[in-house]
């Protein structure tokens, strides 16, 4: 009868620790029956291989409000070329990214100087702290107008891109910090597209140049899509290429 409590403990531990293995096993064998439903496989490695690979190669959407002002902005511009814009958007957000890489704000050869003190800043910080950011490969799936709004005397337009890409940062051994070069990201950045409507009620601006101005007496043509000069009654003649300009990027995650 001496050992009559060891036994009980003995048997008390016995209980414990096969209660604890059959737990282990019923939730190791739902997980494979998961993981089996959900990606053909019961090998939980593969399984999560396959989950990062099928996150890895699934566009970002993006918010479309292309169809919907779209006709306001061309109402407010008429000679406003969507198409044109669009590819330009695409073309400064792809050098925006490459500078980044390159370490060379010089790529940027297209955007106001707030975008082009956004850019420096970046790379000065990402030098500051002894790293490297780049986006290799870099793919557009799609890029719609977001946003149009009329603030403190801008118009501005906003593109949201989604793109695809290998973007890693590394320490200053060549570590990689973030990202992966062995999966590629998925993300979306707004890009906006501004024109100065009135330079009078512009705040913090750095870009005097931006906008239009009248080719007889210099005036800035302050109303939207404005034919004639109201100072002069000059016929203008808008290039909106020349017009508007891009001042800011901004990744969306």
């Amino acid at each position: 009868m001496k050992y009559l409590p060891a036994i009980i403990i003995l048997l008390l531990l016995l209980a414990i620790v096969g209660a604890v293995y059959y737990l282990v096993y019923r939730i190791k064998q739902k997980t494979q029956e998961l993981s089996r439903t959900l990606f053909g496989t019961s090998d939980i490695t593969k399984a999560a291989s396959q989950m990062k690979q099928e996150y890895a190669s699934t566009p970002k959407s993006v918010s479309a409000m292309t169809s919907l002002l779209l006709p306001k902005i061309v109402a407010d511009f008429p000679d406003f070329q969507y198409n044109e814009m669009k590819d330009r958007a695409e073309n400064v957000l792809t050098s925006y990214l490459r500078a980044i890489t390159e370490r060379n704000p010089s790529r940027l050869t297209d955007g106001t100087t707030e975008l082009k003190q956004q850019l420096e800043n970046h790379v000065e910080m990402l030098f500051a702290n002894g790293q490297h950011e780049r986006y290799d490969q870099i793919h557009i799936h799609r890029t719609e107008i977001n946003q149009y709004r009329t603030t403190a005397g801008r118009c501005i337009i906003t593109f949201q891109t989604s793109l695809e890409c290998y973007h890693t940062i590394t320490d200053s051994n060549g570590n990689i910090t973030e990202g992966s070069s062995e999966y590629k990201y998925q993300t979306k950045f707004n890009t906006d597209l501004i024109y100065i409507q009135d330079r009078d009620l512009v705040e913090n601006e750095l870009d005097h140049a931006l906008g239009l101005n009248c080719p007889n007496c210099g005036a800035p043509i302050s109303s939207l899509g404005a034919k004639v000069c109201e100072y002069c009654g000059t016929a203008i003649v808008e290039l909106n290429i020349h017009a508007w300009s891009f001042s800011h990027i901004e990744e969306l995650y």
